[in-house]
């Protein structure tokens, strides 16, 4: 993770720079819940709330974002559609992945009919 330089003052805040540039990077970077983060935070010692790092994403994630955005690579011309059955309760639902290239999900589509056409 790189903390980013150009992040917005932080004057007032309780934490330093890089304890809430790591608790947003990782919200973002691994899509996980604010109490998944307050988790991580946990086991390093730092005891802080969800609703701070859900304050902390809403004024500062926008920029880590568009940070992880420009540093992912772009996504490869060639893709390939991928269908699976899946039961839910009991149900059958079809799931259709596009993946580029590079094995990255581009897209996900669950139907409770399999339509191609659609799907594509």
């Amino acid at each position: 993770m790189k903390t980013p330089t150009e992040m917005p003052r932080l004057k007032g805040f309780r934490f330093p720079r890089e304890i809430i540039a790591y608790a947003v990077w990782t919200y973002h970077r691994f899509a996980l819940s604010t109490a998944d983060v307050e988790d991580l935070l946990a086991e390093r010692g730092v005891i802080v709330s969800r609703e701070t790092v859900r304050k902390w994403v809403n004024r500062f994630g926008q920029h880590f974002a568009d940070s992880i955005k420009r540093d992912r690579p772009a996504a490869n011309n060639k893709w390939h559609l991928d269908e699976v059955v899946i039961p839910i309760g009991g149900v059958k639902f079809w799931l259709w992945r596009a993946v580029d290239a590079n094995g990255d999900v581009l897209d996900i589509l669950v139907q409770r009919q399999r339509n191609a056409k659609a799907a594509f």
